[in-house]
């Protein structure tokens, strides 16, 4: 079943990756720069309440049954914006947007469906393996962009409705490799926890958001500080790509980290990562770029570290909810804190945050036991 998991969640981040780069540039035309963030706004609250939504279908149902109809919805989503970029009211893009942040929920969640297929041992690596596929997707699709524009002229259709097929028929596509998702229920594949239970799940849930935090806050303050280097958008492009790649493109090396030495040996490893981050990204010079590499790892060991963690659907749901209403929170809340005092700020911030969990965990006394 690992296949089609991987796959329907690799263009499902294609699609996503598609809608939002568009859309923003479709506002910024018609309504102005000001308010060309609001569709990326309204696809992140999207994930959020798909993620509650997916984890009460997958309680209800099965989670492929939850997976299929998040991704269904997202098709709904896709089709709202190719109307929308077509002619139709404006309006349409923002529920396009948001319908397709429930389709990404189905993508995020979807590890845990990877996890469910195989055995205790390789539950991890399974997880990491869906979060390194859905980069590809993500990674290729902007290449697609231009062609789709061209195609798009070609039948008689406005230029940037392309993106946005391209867009639907990736999601559409997702929805078909869901059908090859074997159906079970969460509690029919075994799981691996904490036997500790609610301490040890609480701070996996914390460290899974904090990571986020952190890495969100110093990251949407990058573009402003290349601007006021005057850097250029090569360079804010190769430390773009540079964190990515920290982000993605270790992701089999912490599954295997996981099922060898522990969830709580990476999270720790993610915490004292962020920490470094933190202290690296106040220097400017060339230690920069490699801290926003060591940022994006240290933000995959908490996120796959803490999810090794989770024991029930319905944990899942909630903290994936959790880390996008945060993510909307910092994203609001960097640029201000950065023009108080740059980078020091911000590392001072995540410092305040993540010394406290990373003592909390340092303490935890966990042994993993098979509840299945």
């Amino acid at each position: 079943m690992l296949i089609p998991v991987v796959l329907a969640a690799a263009l499902m981040q294609a699609a996503m990756a598609a809608a939002s780069a568009v859309s923003a540039i479709l506002i910024a035309d018609d309504l102005g720069p000001a308010l060309a963030g609001l569709p990326n706004t309204a696809g992140v609250l999207g994930t959020a309440v798909g993620a509650m939504l997916l984890g009460r279908w997958t309680a209800r149902l099965s989670r492929a049954q939850a997976l299929r109809i998040g991704y269904g919805v997202g098709v709904a989503g896709g089709a709202c914006t190719v109307l929308a970029a077509a002619g139709a009211p404006v309006v349409l893009l923002f529920v396009g947007m948001l319908l397709l942040g429930v389709g990404n929920s189905a993508s995020l969640l979807s590890r845990y469906a990877a996890a469910d297929a195989v055995s205790p041992a390789r539950r991890a690596r399974a997880m990491s393996t869906v979060v390194w596929g859905s980069t590809l997707g993500a990674a290729g699709e902007p290449f697609l962009m231009a062609p789709s524009q061209s195609a798009a002229s070609s039948v008689g259709l406005p230029a940037i409705t392309g993106p946005f097929l391209l867009a639907l028929a990736a999601v559409f596509s997702a929805l078909v490799a869901a059908t090859y998702i074997r159906r079970t229920k969460p509690t029919d594949a075994p799981q691996v926890h904490a036997a500790a239970s609610g301490r040890s799940v609480l701070l996996a849930a914390g460290v899974m958001v904090v990571g986020q935090v952190v890495m969100v806050s110093v990251m949407t303050a990058v573009p402003v500080h290349t601007h006021l280097h005057h850097d250029g958008l090569g360079v804010l492009g190769v430390m773009l790509s540079v964190h990515t790649l920290g982000m993605f493109a270790l992701s089999p090396l912490t599954g295997w980290c996981i099922d060898r030495f522990g969830p709580r040996v990476v999270t720790l490893a993610g915490l004292m990562g962020l920490l470094a981050a933190a202290v690296l990204v106040t220097r400017t010079g060339m230690a920069f770029t490699p801290s926003l590499f060591l940022l994006g790892y240290a933000w995959n060991l908490c996120y796959l570290g803490g999810s090794a963690q989770l024991g029930s659907a319905a944990l899942e749901s909630r903290v994936e909810s959790s880390i996008w209403t945060v993510s909307a929170l910092a994203t609001a809340a960097s640029p201000w804190l950065f023009t108080l005092g740059g980078f020091p700020v911000l590392a001072a911030v995540s410092l305040t945050i993540a010394v406290p969990l990373l003592v909390l965990v340092l303490r935890q006394r966990v042994t993993l036991v098979d509840a299945g």
